[in-house]
């Protein structure tokens, strides 16, 4: 599965913020950079950019939205804003990136639109998005750097389209962990553990090793410590 997404940044102000943008873009593979009326980009951007300033040469600059729209015939425009709006504002109601991630066709040409670091989009702008995009974030500082915010995003489209971890990994079987759980019992049993305690503690490190979702090979290594301890208490 491969996004078609156009990521678009709307009078950008700052030529590092272009730069960031493509870098960001380029982690998380996209490479079609749409600008709008942006700022002189120079050799900030470029040295923002670092690897990615192939997607900074590429870019393509627009004068507006509409025009922007008109000319790249996308299928689903999605706005992104740092202030979502409740039932009163219709225009900024919003759900969240990972929503965004499920919902999306990925057969789809999709344009991501970013707007300005200072103002955002407009109200007027966001009704042209089929739907709204924001990130929940703390209350004490809500408002995210652009290229932050735009990481976010592509990171929730990105696990759809290559889902870690990078190679081969074996999740543990039940056997694996049980046989875990037996050499903890021997030990608990050699260490006179309290029995009021000690089924208590099985279920805990169980429960422990639910949660971590270890692997096959952690399962091999754990299994390998607690049998050399379990030997060394039987042994003295």
């Amino acid at each position: 599965m491969q996004f078609m997404i156009l990521v678009v940044f709307v009078e950008p102000e700052a030529p590092g913020n272009v730069g960031f943008m493509a870098r960001v873009m380029k982690n998380f593979g996209l490479h079609r950079l749409f600008l709008i009326k942006p700022c002189a980009l120079g050799e900030e951007a470029q040295y923002h950019a670092m690897h990615a300033q192939n997607v900074l040469r590429d870019s393509v600059t627009y004068p507006s939205i509409g025009q922007f729209l008109e000319n790249e015939q996308v299928d689903f425009v999605v706005g992104t804003t740092g202030t979502a709006g409740g039932s009163y504002n219709v225009p900024r109601i919003a759900i969240t990136p990972e929503k965004l991630a499920e919902s999306i066709d990925p057969d789809a040409k999709v344009a991501l639109i970013f707007g300005r670091e200072g103002d955002g989009l407009s109200n007027q702008e966001l009704e042209l998005c089929d739907v709204v995009v924001a990130i929940p974030t703390s209350d004490d500082y809500p408002i995210m750097n652009i290229s932050h915010a735009a990481s976010v995003i592509f990171y929730e489209l990105f696990k759809k389209v290559k889902p870690y971890p990078r190679g081969e990994v074996r999740e543990s079987s039940r056997q694996e962990r049980e046989d875990i759980l037996a050499y903890l019992d021997q030990i608990l049993e050699e260490l006179d553990y309290p029995s009021h305690k000690h089924q208590k503690a099985l279920t805990i490190f169980g429960r422990i090793m639910g949660r971590a979702f270890i692997t096959g090979r952690e399962a091999h290594t754990t299994k390998g410590v607690f049998r050399k301890i379990r030997d060394r208490l039987i042994k003295d």
